[in-house]
């Protein structure tokens, strides 16, 4: 074989790995709004007040002969969701790694999801058993559908390139959520102009998400392709499944998470990082949850206020995705997320000593947060992707996204107890960098050079 067709052969695999890629951002576009508008700023309230309105006298709503406050029907149908997404991501992981062809899989996780959002517009009345049906049936799917997506990026991007693609993924996600946001509010805010109720313009928001999860999707079901599958080490084989699934009497899912935590464990390295992930990603999210609380109940702030500190996070995401995408290729994806955790911690700090009624500080505080947001996830995924051993990629990111959506009770647990026992959202909302000290140290001892290469893969110049 010749040296041009040697040159041409690369070059066309090269321009196939970049559509492949292209095609791969695209789905972060497509599923992220249902992250920003429905769960982060639509769906918690309308649903509480749809559940108010089914509510016995003394505020109690009772699915399934089960009483539960109103109030409190919107956290337990996201909780709910998460179980089942526990159950069923490593399910749908190892069936993806033995048979190789994730792209139905994705394409049936995210439909079931994008159908059931589309589907809350029809969440009037008093329907809160329907709202809570559809919102654990779509935070379910869209876990699954997540882990999925995630685990294509080893094989779509060479190690020297996996930085760049992830961050790019995260930027595209933020783009979406904060475009689709912006009409969102304006159709809220001004509803009355638009000739419909406050309560039709959220059932649209609502149902317009689903739309565009749906639409986008077809973008990487078109460009991404499977793949045969690579050899599977004979320890976490069918036999060994199924002599465990003999031995343990517990559910499918966990009989399968259970056989992969056992095979992650033959790779401590790749657990090491897990663990502080778990750790510093817990207090990222407990930031994100907790912001408004702190915002409105300590510093006094209205709702427009709150609500544009939103948007600016997601703006920002944007580029703090990208640049810390950069740093990266200079530094080294660990080095650079240890230095957005520092910054994480020097932001608590700021917040803390905000003063009340003030919100040009706290959009400068939401405008760091969405500096270091968008990069610390979209490099921690990366990174994690070079400790995946070839061939369970989606097996081990449903650990990965186990961690990252169904492990993160640990901070809103500490940030209640500490207002509980101080009465001080300040000292709430400082308590939290225990998790960004804890993740960073726990981080800094993991030699991840070591790990890429116990994981069987080749280990990148910059990481």
């Amino acid at each position: 074989m010749d040296i041009d067709t040697v040159r041409t052969a690369a070059s066309d695999e090269a321009a196939e790995r970049r559509r492949e890629q292209r095609g791969w951002y695209f789905y972060d576009w497509a599923c992220s709004v249902y992250s920003t508008s429905v769960l982060t700023v639509f769906l918690g309230p309308y649903l509480t007040s749809v559940a108010k309105r089914a509510a016995d006298a003394d505020g109690y709503v009772h699915p399934l002969g089960i009483p539960v406050r109103a109030g409190s029907f919107f956290a337990y149908s996201v909780s709910l969701s998460v179980i089942v997404a526990v159950l069923v991501m490593p399910l749908v992981g190892a069936a993806a790694d033995r048979s190789g062809r994730k792209k139905p899989l994705l394409g049936a996780a995210a439909y079931v999801g994008a159908a059931a959002t589309a589907c809350m517009f029809f969440l009037g009345g008093d329907r809160y058993l329907l709202g809570g049906a559809l919102l654990i049936v779509a935070n379910a799917a869209q876990s699954v559908a997540m882990m999925l997506y995630n685990s294509y990026l080893p094989q779509i991007a060479p190690p020297e390139e996996r930085d760049a693609v992830s961050s790019r993924g995260w930027a595209f996600g933020y783009a979406a959520g904060s475009l689709v946001l912006v009409v969102n509010l304006v159709l809220y805010l001004a509803h009355d102009s638009f000739g419909v109720s406050e309560s039709m313009a959220v059932r649209i928001c609502l149902a317009s998400a689903g739309l565009w999860w749906g639409g986008f999707t077809l973008i990487p079901l078109l460009r991404l392709r499977d793949r045969p599958t690579a050899g599977r080490e004979a320890t976490s084989g069918p036999d060994h499944t199924d002599r465990t699934d003999r031995r343990v009497g517990t559910a499918p899912g966990l009989r399968q998470l259970a056989a992969t935590v056992r095979d992650m464990r033959r790779h401590p390295l790749t657990l090491s990082f897990l663990l502080a992930y778990l750790i510093y990603n817990d207090g990222i999210q407990t930031v994100i949850s907790q912001a408004s609380v702190y915002g409105s109940e300590e510093l006094g702030l209205g709702q427009s206020t709150l609500i544009g500190a939103v948007l600016l996070v997601q703006v920002l995401a944007v580029a703090g995705a990208l640049g810390m995408g950069r740093l990266a290729r200079t530094y080294g994806a660990k080095r650079t997320i240890l230095g957005s955790l520092a910054a994480w911690t020097l932001t608590l700090g700021a917040g803390y000593f905000l003063p009340a009624g003030a919100p040009v500080g706290f959009f400068l505080l939401a405008a760091a947060i969405g500096l270091v947001l968008g990069g610390s996830q979209a490099l921690s995924r990366s990174l994690f992707s070079h400790l995946v051993p070839p061939g369970k990629e989606a097996e081990y990111f449903s650990a990965y996204e186990m961690s990252d959506r169904g492990m993160s009770w640990l901070g809103p647990l500490l940030f209640g107890v500490t207002y509980q026992l101080t009465g001080s959202y300040r000292d709430a909302i400082i308590s939290l960098v225990v998790f960004f000290v804890v993740g960073f140290l726990l981080l800094v001892r993991v030699p991840v050079r070591q790990a890429i290469g116990d994981a069987g893969n080749p280990v990148p110049e910059k990481i």
